[in-house]
């Protein structure tokens, strides 16, 4: 079994049980609007990082195309596990390439994905926060011995790549033991965000691109984590067994101009080349 939420406007919550009158009352819905000749629905799984900056893409394929996309977001692990229990999903855009290639060793994909952002991480402080925050977390320490610090978000590095990279960030600059009492962990990097902003935390190592979104605009202040403390955000799409014409386009829009100054907007470093093949 698996469930499938988001939230925006082409996202659907998909109840676990219907009743035959709401079956019906879709049946005539479907019957009332039908689907443009030649058009597809194509369903997209995507990282939570990508919350804010895929429906704007998800627009300007829309627009161009006539095809329709519904979105659900989550943390990339669970997603996978969802698709390797049968979830309906066309296309998996991930937070890393590791959850793309668990369903490639599945023979759950068509072909071995691509590139198409680097994620990069960031320590963000609240504005009702004493901590100064750093590029080389080394502050933290400071305020651990103070008390300034008693709470920190992350995501769950267990199925959450942001959450992983932030475990490894902790871990290079010695922190990660001394921290850990301190964690509050969401199961996503956009709960982990949103503990961010609820005053919950004095800080949270979270995606730049959550940061850069218009909510968390004069909420507190940031700096990007040295990328020499944590693996290289790589995030890769995949188009799925079964998948139709038009999830294959939407994969190819992702690489296109339009997507690409999206991406670079919301503050994801580009690939030089695309398409790299998966190693090994």
């Amino acid at each position: 079994m698996w469930d499938g939420a988001g939230k925006n406007a082409n996202v659907t919550l998909l109840p676990s049980l219907f009743s035959r009158a709401n079956v019906w009352s879709v049946l005539a819905i479907i019957w009332i609007f039908p689907i443009a000749a030649g058009a597809a629905e194509i369903r997209v799984a995507a990282a939570a990082n990508l919350y804010h900056a895929l429906p704007e893409i998800v627009t300007l394929f829309e627009q161009g195309t006539g095809h329709r996309v519904k979105l659900t977001f989550g943390a990339s692990g669970n997603i996978s596990q969802q698709i390797l229990q049968g979830a309906p999903f066309d296309l998996f855009f991930s937070a890393n390439e590791a959850y793309v290639e668990r369903l490639r060793s599945k023979f759950l994909t068509q072909g071995n994905g691509s590139v198409y952002a680097i994620g990069r991480l960031v320590l963000f402080v609240p504005r009702h926060s004493m901590l100064i925050p750093s590029s080389d977390l080394a502050r933290l320490r400071s305020s651990l011995r103070t008390g300034d610090l008693k709470r920190i978000a992350i995501a769950n590095p267990e199925h959450a790549p942001y959450g992983s990279a932030a475990r490894q960030a902790l871990l290079s600059a010695k922190l990660w033991e001394r921290i850990k009492p301190h964690l509050v962990v969401g199961e996503s990097a956009a709960q982990a965000a949103q503990f961010a902003l609820s005053g919950a935390v004095e800080a949270a190592l979270i995606p730049l691109s959550s940061v850069i979104h218009s909510r968390f605009k004069g909420q507190g202040q940031y700096v990007t984590v040295d990328e020499a403390l944590y693996s290289p955000l790589l995030q890769w799409s995949v188009v799925l067994k079964g998948a139709g014409k038009g999830a294959t386009r939407f994969f190819e829009f992702m690489s296109g101009a339009q997507a690409r100054v999206v991406l670079q907007r919301y503050g994801f470093g580009l690939p030089a080349k695309l398409n790299v093949p998966l190693p090994g």
